[in-house]
């Protein structure tokens, strides 16, 4: 080999080099941030007696239900 054809080749893979830390800097980064979620509820002992009353009108209209 001669001095110009390793001259060439050095500045080939350096630009080489230099074109791939720059593609890689260039990636896009994804970030997924979920707040977390707050539910208040309030179950009523008359929520459930509406919910028995309702099961007990439909086991009179259907007996064969169950």
């Amino acid at each position: 080999m001669t001095r110009p054809q390793t001259r060439t080749r050095t500045r080939l893979a350096l630009i080489g080099l230099i074109a791939a830390l720059g593609t890689g800097a260039c990636t896009p980064t994804v970030r997924l941030q979920v707040d977390p979620i707050q539910i208040y509820a309030k179950l009523d002992a008359d929520v459930r007696v509406r919910l028995d009353k309702e099961l007990q009108d439909l086991l009179v209209e259907n007996p064969n239900l169950f």
